[in-house]
């Protein structure tokens, strides 16, 4: 008989393949991610393919990191960029009265437009 953990094919976390992302290596990634974009590397669809992360991005993050990432590590910040993403966007187009602040880098609203969003969220 096998273990049960063996046969455990679900979609449970791997604590020992667990690696917390840091500002700093989200940032980083960030970096590479739009300098890979901007020397073309990117499909036809406009997205990066896993060679192309896992032979150019992922060695260069690894060198900058504490923690070496992999190819699944990149996909759980991608998705967590895409959840960033349409947050802050929504909150952009379905809500007027808000605005950005470049400097501070922080939306802005006057204190009665925060009230009545916060009410509705």
């Amino acid at each position: 008989m096998g273990d049960s953990q063996e046969n455990n094919k679900g979609k449970s976390r791997d604590k020992d393949n667990y690696v917390s992302w840091t500002m700093e290596d989200t940032n980083e990634l960030l970096h590479l991610l739009v300098d890979a974009m901007n020397r073309g590397l990117r499909d036809a669809n406009g997205s990066l393919s896993k060679q192309n992360v896992e032979r150019i991005i992922l060695p260069q993050l690894n060198a900058k990191t504490k923690f070496p990432k992999t190819y699944s590590h990149y996909l759980s910040r991608m998705k967590w960029f895409r959840n960033q993403y349409n947050m802050m966007s929504t909150l952009m187009r379905n809500n007027s009265g808000f605005g950005w602040d470049p400097i501070g880098k922080t939306f802005t609203a006057h204190e009665d437009v925060w009230k009545d969003y916060l009410k509705v969220s």
